[in-house]
């Protein structure tokens, strides 16, 4: 059974940084069918795509996040990351960890509050 776990979210002001961790149980980063993923999703809107890392390796960073965001994973801990630097106001979301198996199946986390605020 898959269970994706987020922590790491938190408060912090414009300009700093946050790292979040989704601890993965049942999923194996390496198995070729496999996306990883964080997501975001702000009041009054819809969840969006914020950084993937396939299971080879590569990653996709979306416009609204590149340069400041970046997406990394610990195939021994089975922990996924997003280092998230320079945040601002507009980065505020409850943040989701996502497991994707061959582009059929979607695993959810449970979802951790970043609050960016002065």
């Amino acid at each position: 059974q898959v269970q994706l776990v987020e922590s790491g979210g938190g408060l912090v002001q414009p300009g700093g940084s946050l790292r979040l961790s989704c601890a993965a149980s049942g999923v194996s980063f390496t198995n070729r069918g496999y996306v990883m993923s964080w997501y975001r999703q702000a009041p009054g809107k819809e969840r969006e795509l914020v950084a993937s890392i396939a299971s080879g390796g590569s990653t996709n960073i979306v416009d609204a996040v590149k340069g400041r965001f970046t997406i990394s994973r610990d195939n021994a801990k089975k922990t996924l990351y997003l280092q998230m630097n320079n945040l601002k106001t507009e980065d505020t979301a409850v943040y989701f960890c996502n497991a994707e198996l061959w582009g059929k199946v979607n695993y959810w986390g449970q979802g951790t509050q970043v609050t960016v605020s002065s």
